[in-house]
């Protein structure tokens, strides 16, 4: 059973990263995505993520996360929020697109200026589990320098997750500021993503994160 360090960041022993198919990368090598801000009537509260919440600063004494780095970009350009798939496939792109405020940020740590304000995104498969944890810990280690509001873990599959995955979303949920969850949405396999289709919590997401004047990311 996986355990919490004392520190508030996950110390566990999981099989090593293995190579899955993670679906076709959201990004490609072009300029970042813009988003779109939220419709009015978006809800706004409190959303209830996972729980406990994880730190909302770096914490000291994190050991080197094992497996490959998440990679960094220089940016030098200022940008009000990023939201960063830790893998191909992990929806940061469609979260650009349907909230119209940031961009994404092509799966890698943007190295910028100043801080950057980073909202993470993964797939609750194994694969992206493991490397929201990477990213988590990196950025609990003081490996970058940024505002991490929290995670997106958005469902791979219909159903719920399988005990296993369920427990590593817990624990990789207790390593971040904030972990929100995306369900499935069926009818997005057939149809471009929309604000008309998204589900509750993607409007929970957005009322957390995008402030309620902010103008549309140019």
């Amino acid at each position: 059973m996986p355990a919490a360090c004392g520190c508030g960041v996950f110390a566990v022993d999981f099989p090593e990263e293995r190579s899955v198919n993670c679906g076709k990368a959201d990004v490609r090598n072009e300029p970042p995505a813009r988003g779109r801000p939220p419709r009015a009537s978006a809800p706004h509260g409190p959303h209830p993520a996972l729980r406990p919440p994880g730190p909302d600063r770096p914490q000291p004494h994190v050991p080197v996360p094992a497996g490959p780095r998440i990679h960094r970009r220089t940016v030098n350009w200022t940008v009000p929020l990023w939201w960063m798939g830790v893998h191909g496939g992990a929806g940061e792109s469609t979260l650009a697109e349907l909230s119209r405020y940031g961009y994404g940020a092509g799966h890698a740590w943007p190295v910028t200026p100043t801080p950057p304000t980073v909202v993470l995104v993964a797939r609750t498969h194994y694969y992206g589990l493991m490397r929201a944890r990477h990213a988590a810990t990196e950025w609990a280690r003081g490996d970058i320098a940024a505002d991490l509001l929290g995670l997106v873990l958005i469902a791979d599959a219909p159903g719920a997750l399988p005990r296993p995955l369920r427990d590593l979303a817990r624990l990789v949920s207790g390593g971040v500021p904030r972990t929100w969850r995306i369900p499935w949405v069926p009818q997005w396999r057939l149809q471009t993503p929309t604000l008309a289709t998204a589900p509750r919590a993607i409007h929970r997401l957005f009322a957390e994160t995008v402030p309620s004047a902010a103008p549309p990311t140019p």
